[in-house]
Order: C-alpha cells, then sequence, then structure tokens
C-alpha cells in the first residue's frame, strides 16, 4: 500500500496514511508526538492552560464575591437577576466571542488596548463564560450553607456579605470543585478564542483551536495528540473533582462532567 508523506505547518510530522489505515496508524503517530514530546504540540498545549488558569483566576474573584452577595442580599428584582445568572450558564461561547471581538476592535471602545488576537483577549473572553458559572455555583453553596449553620454566624454580629464569605472559606474543597468545573469549561472552549485570538500559530494557538485546524490540514497525528492531551487534561479535573466531593467537597449543582462547552 502506498503511504504518501505529509508536511503539516511546514513540518514533517510523519506520514498520511490512506483511508483505511488512517486512524489507526494516526493515533500511533499521535502517541508518538507525546511520548517524543513534540516542541509544536507541547508549545500548544502549554499556552492553552496557561489561558484557561489565568482566566479561571480572574473569573473566581468576581465570581465568588458575586455569587456570596447574590446568596446574602435581599433587594427588588433578585429573583429575575438569578434566573438571569442561570441563563448565562449556556452562554453561546460564539456570542462572548464576538461581543470582546467588537469591543476591542479597532472601530470598538477598547480598542486603543491593542490586545485583540493575543492570549489577553482570550483570556476576557474565557473570563466572561467562567464567571456566572463561578457565581452560580457559589451562590448555591452559600444558600446550603446558610440553612444549616449561617445564623449562629449572624447572631455573632457578622453581616450578610462576611457570612457569606466566611461561609465560602469554610466549605473551601466545595469552591475547589467549583474552580475546577470553571477551568474545565475554560480549556474545552473553541468558539470565543477562535473569533479573538485568530489561531496564529505560536501566539494565540491553543488545543481546541489547533484541533479544529489541523484536522482541517489533513494533519490527523497532531489533531489527535492534541485531542488526547485535552481528554487527559479533562479526564484528571473530574477525577480531582471526585476525589475532592469524596473527602466531603459536596454535591453541587447537576452541573454534570466538567468540559461541555460550545
Amino acid at each position: 500500500m502506498h503511504i504518501a508523506p505529509t508536511r503539516p505547518g511546514g513540518k514533517n510530522r510523519g506520514l498520511r496514511p490512506e483511508p483505511m489505515d488512517a486512524f489507526p496508524q494516526s493515533i500511533g503517530l499521535a502517541l508518538s508526538l507525546i511520548l517524543q514530546a513534540d516542541a509544536v504540540l507541547w508549545r500548544v498545549v502549554g499556552l492553552s492552560l496557561r489561558v484557561s488558569a489565568t482566566a479561571c483566576l480572574l473569573g473566581a474573584g468576581l465570581g465568588l464575591l458575586g455569587g456570596a452577595w447574590l446568596a446574602v442580599a435581599r433587594f427588588p428584582g433578585q429573583t429575575l437577576v438569578v434566573g438571569l445568572l442561570n441563563t448565562l450558564l449556556a452562554l453561546p461561547s460564539v456570542v462572548v466571542g464576538l461581543a470582546v471581538y467588537l469591543l476591542l476592535s479597532r472601530s470598538g471602545p477598547l480598542g486603543s488596548w491593542g490586545i485583540l488576537f493575543t492570549p489577553a483577549a482570550m483570556v476576557i473572553a474565557q473570563s466572561i463564560l467562567v464567571v456566572p458559572l463561578i457565581a452560580a455555583l457559589a451562590r448555591q453553596l452559600v444558600v446550603d450553607a446558610l440553612r444549616e449553620g449561617g445564623d449562629e454566624l449572624q447572631a455573632m454580629g457578622a453581616g450578610r456579605l462576611l457570612t457569606a464569605v466566611l461561609l465560602l472559606a469554610h466549605q473551601r474543597l466545595a469552591v475547589l470543585t467549583v474552580l475546577l468545573t470553571a477551568f474545565g469549561r475554560a480549556v474545552a472552549e473553541v468558539g470565543a478564542v477562535m473569533i479573538v485570538g485568530g489561531n496564529i500559530d505560536g501566539v494565540t494557538r491553543v488545543m481546541t483551536t489547533a484541533i479544529a485546524l489541523e484536522t482541517s490540514k489533513g494533519d490527523l497525528p497532531l489533531a489527535l495528540a492534541l485531542g488526547l492531551v485535552l481528554l487527559g487534561v479533562v479526564a484528571g479535573i473530574n477525577l480531582v473533582v471526585g476525589l475532592v466531593r469524596r473527602r466531603g467537597g459536596g454535591p453541587l449543582l447537576a452541573a454534570g462532567p466538567v468540559g461541555a462547552t460550545g
């Protein structure tokens, strides 16, 4: 059987097998790229993890505080705000990408920042995506904790917001679960980062956008290698979440496995 060589991305990454043997041979080549620590592969993986981790750290500050406040605040229209927050859990990533693109484009209000098609723009987009998730889960944590022991803290003189923050600190394992869930959401996201990052080689190319590009180019080994690493990251996060819950993190909202995104 004839096997034609291919040089995706300008580099010789192996052989492109004919259709009958494409999948098994591509899997073998993908595993070789991982085991041999291919420079391009791990550069993409490293950028993806850095962008998602930064976005989660930024989103955690706003999301945890906002969710805690929303759990204890009392104001007209609160039910509507909570409903809107829950709706934002299903916010399409491409809509976020379009909104951030319009804000950061040259004609946009933040165009002077000059960060469109940079990792910073991707961090902003992913932060917007994870804030509603973190806030909704944090709010539910505080609401559940208030039923169990919030009255004691308030009886000791703690204000509402301080009570909520203390309850979050007490539920630190559950908070860790929230942050891991948000990271899984961010790292598996593709639509927003494709729009605001531009998928530039060596600059803004992350795992999800690289998988889409390399598949379209026919570089199945690299695409599969990235896919396997991404699956490994998401599986690892789900494993840690499961261990945290078993150790006392408690059940959160029925958010399902991490990594589900659009």
